[in-house]
């Protein structure tokens, strides 16, 4: 059900597209004739509206995998560069965040280290929002900026390099079932203090889980049964955070290798001086409006990563 909602979702947006177009077409074909400029110049503004929006669909269309949908754990880290690199951090996070804002996403930010002089060392945000993963993992990598650094008083030309990672928030949707087949129980006397019951009689419960090795006791409680039930509690809880690291080391595949933050590993180049241009040299696509990308305007790279990612595949 949840797979025919997705797709049903997309199929309402491909019809709601097809109707806006025709629209927007009857309506210049009405303008012309009647030429009506205030129509003509609303239409046009509405059109670049609606480009954006049709730029979104297409990124959307490409995303399916397991873990696309989920909210986005997003981490920053200054590398070669200093003080430069701490306030490329920030402007990075910056660009996110505003690019987040713009999809109506909710930003957290769960940590974050200031640099020495400037900037941020490093800095850790969950972007909620739908296929926010999807969208983001574009951005795995390392980012370079080139421009006349603001903390050299020679006013000279710096080059600056930060890392991004981006993992998905996984949901806490792990059914753990234990059979009697997996597990040995044990009894055994209980020590320490507690009094005479306690320490004479088989009230402690061990479990031990064969296929993971977990081993669980307890023997707070008078009552082997209470023990018992609060030894599969534990166990649960054990299994349940077992599964948890098994299905984040399954979310590395989703990774690209990640170099050293320095000198030619980089994934994207953001240059203000001599020239101004954003470039991925992943995709090759490239865009001279250097500051729109720093004000959150990265859709363009997104869309252009996930299109080179299913040409890979074929």
């Amino acid at each position: 059900m949840t797979e025919l909602d997705a797709l049903n979702e997309v199929c309402k947006a491909w019809n709601d597209a097809n109707v806006k177009i025709n629209d927007l077409i009857g309506l210049k074909e009405l303008a012309t004739i009647e030429k009506d400029a205030n129509i003509l110049a609303d239409i046009e503004n509405e059109s670049k509206e609606f480009e954006k929006k049709l730029t979104a669909f297409e990124i959307r269309i490409k995303l399916g995998k397991q873990h696309d949908k989920n909210n986005a754990i997003m981490s920053i880290h200054a590398g070669a560069g200093g003080t430069e690199s701490c306030d490329w951090v920030q402007m990075l996070a910056r660009m996110y965040s505003r690019w987040a804002e713009s999809k109506g996403f909710e930003i957290e930010v769960a940590n974050s280290l200031d640099g020495e002089e400037a900037g941020i060392k490093t800095i850790t945000m969950i972007i909620k929002g739908e296929y926010a993963y999807g969208f983001l993992q574009s951005e795995i990598g390392v980012h370079r900026l080139v421009r006349i650094s603001p903390f050299d008083s020679n006013k000279r030309r710096h080059t600056s390099f930060s890392s991004v990672d981006v993992i998905p928030e996984i949901e806490d949707n792990i059914n753990i079932v234990i059979e009697d087949k997996d597990i040995r129980i044990d009894t055994y006397r209980a020590s320490g203090a507690g009094g005479q019951h306690i320490n004479k009689t088989d009230s402690a419960v061990r479990i031990t889980h064969f296929a993971t090795g977990i081993i669980v006791q307890s023997q707070n409680d008078r009552s082997q049964i209470k023990n018992r039930a609060t030894a599969m509690k534990l166990l649960k809880a054990k299994l349940y955070e077992f599964e948890r690291k098994k299905q984040l080391v399954s979310c590395e595949e989703y990774y690209n290798e990640k170099d050293a933050i320095e000198w030619g590993s980089q994934i994207r180049s953001y240059i203000f001086m001599p020239y101004q241009l954003a470039k991925d040299h992943r995709t090759g696509y490239e865009v001279p409006q250097v500051n729109l990308v720093m004000d959150g305007e990265i859709d363009g790279f997104i869309n252009a990563y996930l299109s080179w990612i299913l040409e890979k595949k074929k």
